[in-house]
């Protein structure tokens, strides 16, 4: 029988697809299963939906800044209180960067999301310019890091229609938001969820066992 699938779709805008990654990045749940990690443009995704994002909508932005932090706690996710400075900001530059090391060293793309994700959210550092991004990568690729923004930031296409078309695929799946998870069972079954607080429906539908002890299983429990 073959090991079940996830596909995990984030951009390092989200702080909701930041707790998502992190406990599948994480979580004793998600090792039953093979993951993927797809770079995409929420920003794309938002304007393709005609969605507003909370932030804009009153009532709602505050409501889904306690949301995340109670969620952080729970699951014990680095996050600080205060939304990065800035936020949002556009994070076209970023997700090319990540696409092209989904390309060129995709058995490092998970550190590398990890990185930015913790430097932004849990540091408030800026992760979504050519200035931050550069000595970032360094300190992770070294020498190599030149030719992830050289393919990246090239004149040509080939990374630019990637993620167009890693976000053409989400939203061809449903997406309408981040994160958004494309699972597929050991029978085969795919099914597709959206947002943090379906986590738990994504390991029911992949068959996976979540943790009944342990400074997680609480965090689980809230979410059923």
């Amino acid at each position: 029988m073959a090991r079940p699938q996830l596909v995990l779709y984030i951009d390092v805008i989200s702080p909701f697809a930041y707790l998502a990654f992190h406990v599948v990045r994480t979580s004793a749940a998600f090792k039953q299963c093979d993951i993927t990690y797809v770079p995409v443009f929420l920003g794309g995704i938002m304007k393709a939906c005609g969605n507003t994002p909370p932030i804009q909508i009153k009532n709602k932005s505050d409501y889904t800044g306690k949301e995340r932090m109670r969620y952080a706690k729970l699951f014990d996710v680095p996050m600080a209180e205060e939304m990065p400075p800035g936020f949002p900001r556009n994070t076209i530059q970023v997700q090319r960067v990540l696409s092209s090391i989904a390309v060129l060293y995709p058995e490092r793309l998970g550190d590398t999301i990890a990185t930015l994700y913790y430097l932004s959210f849990a540091e408030r550092q800026e992760i979504s310019t050519p200035e931050s991004l550069r000595p970032i990568l360094s300190q992770i690729f070294g020498d190599k890091s030149n030719d992830i923004l050289v393919k990246a930031w090239a004149t040509s296409t080939e990374i630019k229609n990637l993620l167009a078309a890693k976000t053409d695929e989400a939203l061809a799946q449903g997406a309408f938001g981040l994160p958004w998870y494309a699972a597929t069972n050991a029978e085969g079954e795919k099914e597709y969820f959206w947002g943090f607080d379906h986590i738990a429906q994504v390991t029911d539908h992949l068959g996976l066992s979540r943790p009944a002890a342990g400074k997680s299983a609480k965090g689980w429990k809230a979410l059923l």
